[in-house]
C-alpha cells in the first residue's frame, strides 16, 4: 500500500491499523529549535480521542502519545520526529459476524478488490483511527507556526451543521466551541443539536456534518500558482480525511449563485493597512493567501456503520444483508474538527516553508 505520506517540505507519514498494537507517524522537515513536548501534542489528541461523551463512540482510548525521536531537551533537532500511540480498547470480536461481508458506505469492497486482503477488524488501515496520527503531526505544525508567526496566528474549527440542523455562524464564539461536546460555535443551537443527535443514536442510525476551519494571522503570499495553490492543497488535505465528500473554500459552491458584484471582495487602503469589504474568496486569491482569514469548510457523510439492516454482498459475491453492531459514532463529523484543524496547520506550515525557500 503506497501513498501514506502527506506534504512537500513539512511531511508526515502515518502507519498502523485500527485494531493493531499501535498507530503512529513520522514527521520530516520540521525546523530545529522549536519548543515541543508530549503535553503539547497530547492537548490536541485529547480533542479527538473517542469515548469523551455520549455523542461519540464509546471505545475508550487514552490516545497517549510517546515521542521516540527528533526532540532533545524540549526542542526539535531537525531530524525525523517519530511518535507512537498504543491501541488499548480494541474489540475485534464485534466484527467476527461480518468479517466476510462488505459494509455499504465503507471502503471494505474497494480495499478488497484492490489489495485482495480483508482486514475486518474495524476496517484496518481504512479506519478513522488513522487520523489520530495526523492530529499528532498537526500539533507539531501548530507549534512551529505559533513560534514563527506569533500570537496573532490561530486555527480554530467548529461544526456548523449537524445533519439537517445548521447554525448561525455570525454568532461564532471561539470560547464556546471548546466548551461543548459538539464543537458548536452558536450557543443557541446546543440543546436542539443534543436532542436531535440522541434521537439519531436511539434509532440506530447516523447523520453527517459540515465542519468549518478558520485560520487567522496568516501572512500574504503563501501558495504558488499554478500547481501548488494554497486552496488546492487545502482541498486535498481535507478530502483525504475519512468520510469527507466535499470541500468549500470561502463561499465555495455558493459562489455560483452570486453575481460578480456580490462575489468580488472589494479592496480598500486604510493608512498602512489593506482591507477587504468581504471574504468570499476565503482568504485565497489565485492560489495565494491574501492576508485575510482563511476559511475552509468540508462535508462529512453519515457514519456508515449503523444498526439498520442494509443489502450488501459477501466476499464470495453472494447477496446478503448486514447490520453493524458495536461502538460507533452517531456523527463521525464531530470528531473531525481537530482533524481539520491539524490538516490546516500542516498545509500552512508546508507553504510557509516553501515561501521562505523561494521569497525570503
Amino acid at each position: 500500500m503506497s501513498f501514506n505520506t502527506f506534504g512537500k517540505i513539512f511531511r508526515f507519514t502515518t502507519w498502523g491499523e485500527s485494531h493493531g498494537p499501535a498507530i503512529g507517524c513520522v514527521v520530516d522537515g520540521c525546523p530545529p529549535n522549536i519548543n515541543i513536548n508530549e503535553t503539547d501534542i497530547q492537548k490536541e489528541l485529547n480533542k479527538r480521542k473517542p469515548g469523551q461523551s455520549k455523542f461519540t463512540t464509546q471505545r475508550k482510548e487514552d490516545d497517549k502519545v510517546t515521542l521516540l525521536s527528533g526532540v532533545f531537551e524540549g526542542k526539535t533537532t531537525g531530524t525525523p520526529i517519530s511518535m507512537i500511540i498504543f491501541n488499548k480498547d480494541m474489540r475485534s470480536r464485534d466484527y467476527e459476524t461480518i468479517k466476510n461481508k462488505f459494509r455499504p458506505g465503507h471502503a471494505d469492497f474497494t480495499y478488497f478488490k484492490k489489495y485482495g486482503i480483508r482486514d475486518y477488524r474495524g476496517g484496518g488501515r481504512q479506519s478513522a483511527r488513522e487520523t489520530a496520527s495526523r492530529v499528532a503531526a498537526g500539533a507539531i505544525a501548530k507549534k512551529v507556526l505559533q513560534q514563527k508567526l506569533g500570537k496573532k496566528f490561530q486555527v480554530i474549527g467548529a461544526v456548523t451543521q449537524l445533519g439537517i440542523l445548521g447554525c448561525d455562524t455570525s454568532k461564532w464564539n471561539d470560547r464556546f466551541i471548546s466548551k461543548n461536546p459538539f464543537f458548536c460555535p452558536d450557543k443557541n443551537m446546543l440543546k436542539l443539536w443534543e436532542k436531535y443527535l440522541l434521537s439519531i443514536r436511539k434509532a440506530g442510525s447516523s447523520c453527517g456534518a459540515i465542519i468549518e476551519v478558520r485560520a487567522r494571522g496568516v501572512p500574504v503570499g503563501l501558495g504558488a500558482p499554478i500547481y501548488s495553490k494554497l486552496d488546492m492543497d487545502l482541498a486535498s488535505a481535507m478530502m483525504s480525511i475519512n468520510a469527507v465528500k466535499g470541500v468549500n473554500i470561502g463561499s465555495g459552491m455558493s459562489s455560483a449563485q452570486l453575481t460578480g458584484e456580490q462575489n468580488s471582495d472589494e479592496i480598500l487602503q486604510k493608512g498602512k493597512k489593506t482591507k477587504f469589504n468581504s471574504n468570499n474568496a476565503g482568504g485565497i486569491l489565485g492560489g495565494i493567501s491574501s492576508g485575510q482569514e482563511i476559511v475552509v469548510s468540508f462535508a462529512v457523510k453519515p457514519t456508515s456503520s449503523i444498526l439498520t439492516s442494509r443489502k450488501t454482498i459477501d466476499r464470495y459475491g453472494k447477496n446478503t444483508s448486514i447490520s453493524v453492531k458495536g461502538r460507533h459514532d452517531p456523527c463521525v463529523g464531530i470528531r473531525a474538527v481537530p482533524i481539520g484543524e491539524a490538516m490546516m496547520n500542516c498545509v500552512l506550515l508546508d507553504h510557509y516553508l516553501m515561501n521562505k525557500a523561494q521569497c525570503s
